[in-house]
């Protein structure tokens, strides 16, 4: 049975500058995203993943191309609209974790007036491990448990993609394999991930490679050899 493209990334540039300050952050960017893809964007810093994952993700404006979900042109959306993609299509992971300080954990996985979210938000809250600390604040946790909450609160939208933005780049390596762990176990039960990372190591946990160099895709290639999450060393 033929995958289902759920994202299709068709001639994608964006410049910063101009004139002789001229540069390519991407540069003629095509890709299809499948749905259940566990897709990595790999590459080193300034290859330009981080971008091509914030255009997905609807962060930031394009110079040229387009990117379809659900058979529209997020390029072309206005403000509005890119919010109301961003709240209910993708769910977002950071590197470093981008959670409000000043709210309670429980509070940064519902950021929703939704009695569902915030039931929600308990079963999840349990799931990544973290329900005893849920009326803790962020500063009171290690940065393993942020990550966990930046999950939880991405999951909560209830989204079928999560974009992570080298989401173990900023945790030690105990922590960091209990995040992959936690991504390996959502995509088998049916989630699209995208997930840039520099560490060729990681991408062996994906049934997709896809690396960047320069604003450019340079190759794209299904993994026949999946390592699992506890078997990664970095």
């Amino acid at each position: 049975m033929e995958k289902k493209v759920i994202i299709k990334i068709n001639n994608l540039v964006k410049t910063y500058g101009e004139g002789e300050a001229l540069s390519y952050a991407l540069n003629d960017v095509s890709l299809d995203i499948y749905e259940h893809d566990f897709l990595v964007i790999l590459g080193s810093s300034g290859c330009g993943k981080s971008t091509l994952l914030n255009m997905i993700g609807g962060m930031d404006k394009v110079n040229s191309g387009s990117i379809i979900v659900e058979d529209e042109d997020i390029c072309k959306y206005n403000d509005k609209k890119l919010t109301l993609y961003r709240r209910d299509t993708v769910g977002f992971v950071y590197q470093f974790f981008n959670l409000i300080n000043d709210i309670t954990i429980y509070q940064n996985v519902t950021l929703s007036p939704s009695s569902r979210k915030k039931q929600r938000a308990l079963k999840l809250l349990e799931r990544v491990g973290l329900l005893e600390k849920k009326d803790k604040f962020p500063r009171q946790v290690s940065g393993g448990q942020q990550q966990r909450v930046a999950i939880a609160r991405a999951l909560n939208k209830d989204s079928d993609i999560l974009l992570c933005d080298e989401p173990t780049g900023a945790l030690d390596d105990v922590s960091g394999k209990a995040v992959l762990k936690l991504l390996e176990e959502i995509h088998s039960e049916g989630k699209t991930i995208i997930l840039v990372t520099h560490t060729k190591e990681i991408a062996q946990m994906a049934n997709r490679i896809v690396t960047m160099k320069a604003g450019k895709i340079v190759s794209d290639v299904i993994n026949e050899n999946i390592v699992k999450a506890e078997e990664v060393e970095w």
